[in-house]
């Protein structure tokens, strides 16, 4: 096919193979994600060896984990606008090299008021780096197969976490827990030199900010079979109409207004669940008769269900309606955590309703990805993934501060968990309305 005149750059990259070029992507993302992964969950692996070696309380550390959320929080609430006005290629980049010179500053740190601040300085580099991953390869996966994509480089976070665990046994009684967040460190620092090289800039970004064609053309070429070469002009015919507002006020206006605070509950309820089962499952399945070594395994069946159920949400997302997708794994998700509430004396049935809520609830959260990607257009897309998974950060608090309050007053691990139904109700609510009002605003529609 020969293009030229006028193209849209959407069609362009519709029209496209999925190539090496978008395998490169992946991968890159993949890494982005799966050092996020490991370096999120890396204080839990060493507050064990820490607290020994300092001779400090485990609940001590509470403000070391609470200041590395509020900088995840706070770093997508930042770098969402930024990466709207300055470029994803640049932002994505820069967070790399913060959050790995942070984690090296985390490594030797003397005193629990400098490990907070550094893991605080960490949490702002890695609260950038995965909405802007998300951005970037969404803005470059052809329609019928974007879903798929998002969401095989997510499962780069949650693979990454897994590993971390292998990683720190392994690591810390040869070379202490320092050498975990030297791990954590080196990697990224490597990593940005990587995509320094190798990650191009979004062509939807560069079009959408009027860059010039040559540079367009350049990009595309390396992802489209097609003849480009006599494409005088690229545009972007977005679905919605665009506006002159800044990122963040366009959030808040009409017509996206009611979408956004649809994807903030969602992705709120969502990690509520999600950090309660990260957090605290072994204590609950040890609250319910389980011995520890049982639980371990049996939370571990969660992260293995997860990334099965990452790949397959993608899968369906890219075949059938992405929200009734969305909407029906967090349906699925309340149902699994009644039955586990109400049977957990078999440890095989047990271990299975594990993995099955595993498939469902990760598949669902990270639909919620592609949900964002899709819903806003390039000129806020990064700002409304970004802020999404800021405001649901807080979610991961409020879940993990409400067990921690519950479990102080005695309630039964069943009870707790079969609690977590509530906001799996709501999240799927939520995505029903989004789908709903999406809708109504579709030309044609009253």
């Amino acid at each position: 096919m020969t293009y030229s005149g006028k193209v849209d750059i959407q069609q362009v990259i519709d029209d496209s193979p999925f190539s090496r070029f978008h395998w490169l992507l992946i991968v890159l993302g993949f890494l982005v994600l799966a050092i996020d992964g490991f370096d999120t969950a890396a204080m839990g692996y060493i507050a064990p060896t820490l607290s020994a070696e300092w001779g400090i309380h485990k609940q001590d550390l509470g403000p070391v984990l609470s200041a590395a959320l509020l900088g995840l929080s706070l770093g997508a609430l930042i770098a969402g606008p930024v990466s709207d006005r300055v470029g994803r290629k640049r932002v994505l980049v820069f967070s790399c090299l913060f959050f790995g010179l942070a984690s090296l500053g985390t490594a030797w740190a003397q005193s629990l008021n400098t490990l907070t601040l550094w893991r605080f300085l960490t949490g702002l580099g890695l609260g950038a780096a995965m909405p802007n991953a998300i951005t970037l390869i969404s803005e470059f996966a052809p329609q019928r197969c974007r879903a798929m994509a998002i969401n095989t480089m997510y499962c780069g976070f949650p693979l990454g976490a897994a590993g971390g665990g292998a990683i720190s046994s392994w690591l810390i009684p040869h070379h202490g827990w320092r050498s975990v967040l030297l791990t954590g460190a080196i990697a990224p620092l490597i990593l940005t030199l990587l995509l320094a090289l190798f990650l191009p800039e979004s062509v939807k970004f560069l079009v959408q900010r009027g860059k010039d064609v040559m540079q367009v053309r350049r990009i595309a070429s390396r992802f489209s079979r097609s003849t480009l070469e006599s494409v005088t002009r690229f545009f972007l015919a977005e679905e919605k109409v665009t506006s002159k507002k800044g990122s963040v006020t366009q959030l808040f206006s009409m017509p996206w207004l009611p979408g956004t605070l649809m994807l903030w509950v969602t992705y709120f309820m969502g990690l509520v669940i999600y950090y309660v089962l990260l957090s605290w499952m072994p204590t609950l399945m040890q609250g319910m008769g389980y011995a520890l070594a049982e639980s371990a395994w049996l939370t571990s069946l969660f992260t293995f269900g997860g990334t099965a159920g990452i790949l397959l949400t993608g899968w369906m997302m890219d075949r059938w309606e992405a929200h009734k997708v969305v909407a029906g794994g967090f349906v699925l998700t309340m149902g699994l955590i009644l039955l586990l509430g109400m049977e957990h004396n078999h440890i095989a049935l047990f271990g299975g309703l594990i993995f099955l809520m595993g498939i469902a609830m990760n598949g669902a959260q990270s639909g919620m990805q592609t949900l964002a990607a899709t819903f806003y257009p390039t000129e806020c897309r990064a700002t409304g993934i970004a802020w999404m998974q800021g405001i649901g950060r807080f979610g991961g608090v409020a879940g993990t501060m409400t067990s921690a309050q519950l479990l102080s007053m005695q309630w039964q691990a069943d009870s707790i968990l079969m609690i977590l139904s509530v906001p799996a109700l709501v999240a799927a609510a939520a995505t029903v309305y989004k789908m709903l009002y999406s809708r109504s605003q579709e030309p044609g529609v009253a």
